[in-house]
């Protein structure tokens, strides 16, 4: 928390300067970003920025270094919580992490097919969630469907309660005999596990790019997965540079759900997906 505090800032550089350190890559989300940022334009400290953050809501990066581990622990969590939901006739409500950033659910829901998810962009009003979640459950268990289990998942970002949620949902579908709703919190076994192969690559490309930076002489700069020709071009094709001021600006459209990249991403998903995504 000191680092928040621009004499801090300043210590943390001499500290640097006077160890001969010549350079920082920073390696994280957009909290450290800002630090990086605040370095380079306060002291002139050379840095270079390496997307590291399961929410993958980090300006102008495609993916983040943790993004696809956190994604397979999601399926595999979803894929058993759907065998229990489809031998009890149960509707789950899985909430996911991911902070103001809904990237975690809606592509865990495309590839657990689920039939809806719950996002932080689409501000959804409670009342109206509720009710379309009942139409859908009884929908889904009706005799013309036959379903044996419906899977929502929320991201964390949704302000409705989880718990207040099912309670609310589980007493609008009461006069359903043998269907029940529960809810899992996945939390912070998202953060965890190791890394998947495509994390490790996604890394180690990054890391490549980020020393050739720094050996180049850039500064001020963040390592992106983009396949856009905006930023600066490397020696990787589908890796590019981009000034720290515009990763963080791109970063707080994000956070706000006006980023022109995160609206691509929820309507190409919400094609694929052809479900409720509310």
């Amino acid at each position: 928390m000191r680092f928040f505090d621009p004499e801090h800032r300043s210590h943390a550089a001499r500290v640097m300067r006077d160890r001969g350190v010549e350079a920082l890559l920073v390696i994280g989300g957009n909290g450290s970003m800002e630090g990086a940022h605040a370095l380079w334009s306060e002291h002139g400290v050379a840095v270079v920025g390496i997307p590291a953050s399961i929410d993958n809501d980090i300006g102008h990066s495609r993916e983040s270094v943790g993004v696809d581990t956190a994604l397979n622990t999601i399926l595999d969590a979803c894929d058993r919580i759907s065998d229990t939901a489809r031998s009890h006739h149960r509707a789950f409500i899985v909430e996911v992490m991911g902070r103001d950033c809904g990237y975690l659910a809606l592509a865990g829901a495309v590839a657990t097919g689920a039939d809806a998810v719950l996002l932080p962009e689409k501000n959804p009003e409670r009342t109206e969630v509720v009710k379309r979640l009942e139409r859908l459950v009884r929908h889904s268990f009706s005799g013309r469907r036959q379903k044996r289990r419906v899977l929502v998942l929320k991201a964390e970002g949704v302000k409705i309660p989880t718990e207040a949620l099912v309670a609310e949902l589980s007493e609008a579908v009461a006069d359903m005999k043998h269907v029940g709703v529960r809810a899992t919190v996945l939390g912070h076994i998202v953060r965890g596990g190791n890394p998947t192969f495509r994390d490790r690559m996604l890394a180690s490309r990054f890391g490549l790019v980020a020393v050739q930076a720094i050996r180049a002489g850039r500064s001020g700069v963040m390592v992106c997965w983009s396949t856009s020709d905006r930023g600066e071009p490397t020696s990787d094709a589908f890796v590019r540079l981009f000034g720290l001021d515009s990763i963080l600006q791109e970063t707080e459209l994000l956070t706000a759900g006006t980023s022109d990249l995160q609206n691509e991403r929820i309507h190409r998903l919400e094609a694929i997906h052809g479900a409720m995504a509310f």
